[in-house]
Order: C-alpha cells, then sequence, then structure tokens
C-alpha cells in the first residue's frame, strides 16, 4: 500500500483523543480552546518561533521539548497570545499544566501549551481551568473531535486546517508491512513569513520512532513546507509546530536513518506541506494562492532563497491581486534575493498547464498574450515559475496576494 490521504487530522493516529470548547477567552459564541491527549507518553518534537521575542508557552514547550523525555498532552487557546507578559505569563503555563495533571492525571511536566491571539494581554485563567474541565470530559478519538479542536484553535482564519496520511513500514522476519497514521491540525492566516509563520501546527502519529530521529524529520522537512510560505513578512511571537509520537501502530522502532525513517519523513512532508499550503492561500484578505518555483538553481538553498524573496514582495503580491503581468515585480525580487545568476539564462514563466506564458527569456522581458496572461492571472491558483538555467536544483514557496482586505483586517485587530 503507498501513501494515501485519509479522513481524520490528529485523532486520525492510535492512541489520540481531542477536544474543544467555548471558554470565552476572547471570542463571543465560538469555540476558543481545544485539546489533544495521548494515552500513552509519547516522544516529542518542535520547532519555534525565530523571532527574539518568544511568547510564554513557546518557553514552556521548548524547554518540555529539549529537556523531557516524553510528552502526553497539548492544550491551546485561541484570542489571546499569552506573548510579552514577562515571569507572570510563564506562571500561567505553570499554573495551566498544573490544572492538566489535576484533571487528566497527566503530569505537568508532559502538557505542552499553546496560545494565539492579541499579544499583551494576560489570559483569563478562570476561564482556562473551566475550558480543562469542560475538555477533559468530552475527549474522543473520532474525526469529528478533531475537526472541532481545528476549528476551535482559528483567529482570523477563515477555514480550519486538517490532513492525515496512512503508509507503510516495513516488518521483520517477512511479517507483513505495518500501516503507521499520521495527522495534523494548524492555524495561521496572517503574521507569516518563513522562519515559522503566526502559526500553531500539531502533528500526531503511532509510528514508533525514537526522540531523536522524530526531531532531526522535523527539522529537515519545516524547510522546506512551514519556512517556505509567507503571508506579510511578519515573523510571530508564538510560532509552533510540534509532533507527538505514540508508538501505538506496532511497527519495528524507527532507531536508524534507514528505509522505515525515510518513509516516515516523506509522510512527514506530505502533512507538513499540505498544511503548510493551506495556511499559505488562507492568508488574511487573500483572493489567490501563489506558487512560486525555482527550477534549475546552482544549489538547493539558493533555489530556497531566491522562491522565497518573489514569494515574500509586496509588490509581486500586489501585482496578482491586480491581475497584472508585470514581470518587472519577479526580476527585481530575484534580482535582490543575494545569488548571483545569469540573466541571459533565466527564463520566467506564468505557468498553468496547459497553457504557458514566457514573461522572460534571453536577457529580455517577451512579448506575450496579454488576454492569456491575464487568464492566468484570474485563477486562484496562480503558479510563477523561475527557470534559473544554473544546475539541478529546485525549491518551491507559496504565499498569497496583498489585499485592501489585509489592512482592514490588521487596521482593528485588536479592538
Amino acid at each position: 500500500m503507498k501513501m494515501r490521504m485519509i479522513p481524520g487530522g490528529v485523532t486520525a493516529a492510535a492512541g489520540f483523543r481531542a477536544s474543544s470548547c467555548a471558554a470565552g477567552i476572547k471570542y463571543k459564541g465560538r469555540q476558543d480552546m481545544a485539546m489533544i491527549v495521548s494515552s500513552v507518553p509519547c516522544a516529542a518534537a518542535g520547532t519555534f518561533t525565530s523571532n527574539h521575542v518568544k511568547a510564554a508557552p513557546v518557553l514552556w514547550d521548548m524547554d518540555l521539548v529539549h529537556h523531557h523525555p516524553t510528552a502526553r498532552a497539548v492544550v491551546v487557546n485561541a484570542g489571546i497570545a499569552n506573548a510579552a507578559t514577562g515571569e507572570p505569563g510563564l506562571s500561567q503555563c505553570r499554573e495551566t499544566a498544573a490544572h492538566m495533571e489535576k484533571v487528566l492525571n497527566v503530569p505537568a511536566s508532559q502538557v505542552l501549551i499553546g496560545s494565539t491571539g492579541v499579544i499583551g494581554p494576560n489570559l483569563p485563567m478562570d476561564r482556562i481551568r473551566a475550558g480543562i474541565d469542560s475538555m477533559a470530559a468530552s475527549l474522543s478519538g473520532t474525526e469529528e473531535a478533531a475537526s472541532s479542536a481545528a476549528h476551535a484553535i482559528m483567529t482570523t482564519d477563515t477555514i480550519s486546517k486538517e490532513c492525515a496520511v496512512a503508509f507503510e513500514l516495513p516488518a521483520e522476519n517477512g511479517q507483513s508491512p505495518v500501516t503507521v497514521h499520521l495527522g495534523g491540525m494548524s492555524k495561521g492566516s496572517g503574521m507569516i513569513h518563513p522562519n515559522m509563520c503566526t502559526m500553531l501546527a500539531y502533528l500526531t502519529t503511532d509510528c514508533a520512532i525514537s526522540q531523536e530521529l522524530l526531531q532531526r524529520a522535523v527539522s529537515e522537512v519545516v524547510a522546506d513546507t512551514f519556512n517556505m510560505i509567507s503571508v506579510d513578512g511578519d515573523t510571530s511571537t508564538n510560532d509552533t509546530l510540534l509532533v507527538l509520537a505514540s508508538g501505538l501502530a506496532g511497527n519495528q522502532p524507527v532507531q536508524a536513518a534507514d528505509e522505515s525513517f525515510s518513509l516516515f519523513r516523506e509522510a512527514l512532508f506530505t502533512v507538513c506541506r499540505e498544511l503548510a499550503v493551506k495556511m499559505a492561500g488562507d492568508g488574511e484578505g487573500a483572493t489567490h494562492l501563489i506558487e512560486v518555483q525555482v527550477k534549475n538553481a546552482d544549489t538547493k538553498e539558493n533555489a530556497r532563497v531566491l522562491a522565497r524573496s518573489v514569494i515574500c514582495s509586496s509588490l509581486v503580491k500586489a501585482m496578482i491581486f491586480g491581475k497584472d503581468a508585470n514581470c518587472g515585480r519577479i526580476l527585481c525580487a530575484l534580482g535582490y534575493a543575494g545569488p548571483d545568476f545569469d540573466l541571459n539564462r533565466l527564463e520566467v514563466w506564468l505557468d498553468g498547464e496547459p497553457d504557458k506564458v514566457c514573461f522572460y527569456r534571453d536577457g529580455c522581458v517577451q512579448r506575450f498574450d496579454e488576454e492569456k496572461a491575464l487568464q492566468l492571472l484570474s485563477r486562484h491558483k496562480v503558479i510563477i515559475t523561475c527557470d534559473m538555467g544554473m544546475g539541478s536544483a529546485e525549491a518551491t514557496a507559496w504565499g498569497c496576494d496583498l489585499t485592501y482586505d489585509y489592512v482592514k483586517i490588521n487596521g482593528d485587530y485588536r479592538t
């Protein structure tokens, strides 16, 4: 059996239950807390914001992932970020974990915490505690529970983001391959930029894998997924990607960088890429998903840098919003990215199989069919291909257009 998409999110893997509730932390009349709980201690891995201003839950999770052997639960709130809150913010993390221990009999040192929303305010701990009580009583391993949790962590998102896959790992001694599951949920719509972006992402798997290899897989995969999307050029204080592995699939534990590790890494890449693209397409006020493909660059890192430069350009984003086939915007973004390249080898295409429009080739902007270009720019997904003509390295970045609504949404986000 090859890897296949399956229904569900964080409850697709064996051993995981989820729940959510309307705690009234900031929003009224909607769910704003979510919980994921494993029936057994899990290997845990994560990556976190590169912003020097790190929210209290980021500091809490970093300590747990790096200095504790296992994790059992995740609790997340939307509406208030618990960022720039100093020692009181960390104290609220400790209080949250302690209440999880009291209610669920899960050690506080195995409780991961996530927050997203407005920076500055303190959490209303009475509502946090009440939310934990409510969610603990309604934990479920159903698809509906996973979907509800994914909705609860949204802020300015317009859609929830979920993905799950099933895949096989080889067994020893001629036995049948073991089916393994991996699923996840994420949120993110604005304040999204490479180097982890306002995003929270939580993935669960029943694969048996060492913590060291789980962390290696996460660190490798994030470079070509979550670190290759941009909405607005702002890197959040709260960005967190966490992966929990229960080991309940029954596979031979993955303890070396062998075939099983490669298969697991491929599955992790698939889920992370799907969640990342969903976030890029749901950027605040967005009307288009933009995909920038850099091909035939001299190195992988240069391919990434060039793709990110184009996807992060405000002028490219505005060009896509206005459906204005202005190749100069793309050339400019490539030119200031940093890596050296030969303009006479460069080709820039607007790609939309089976239709394509060549913008640039042989050192010159090309004459092209404006009507066909307008048709391609009018599609929800706009694909820009930059063939560098330098080597064989490739990278893809994703983002969205920059619209009037982005300014409206962020002009009164706090109030």
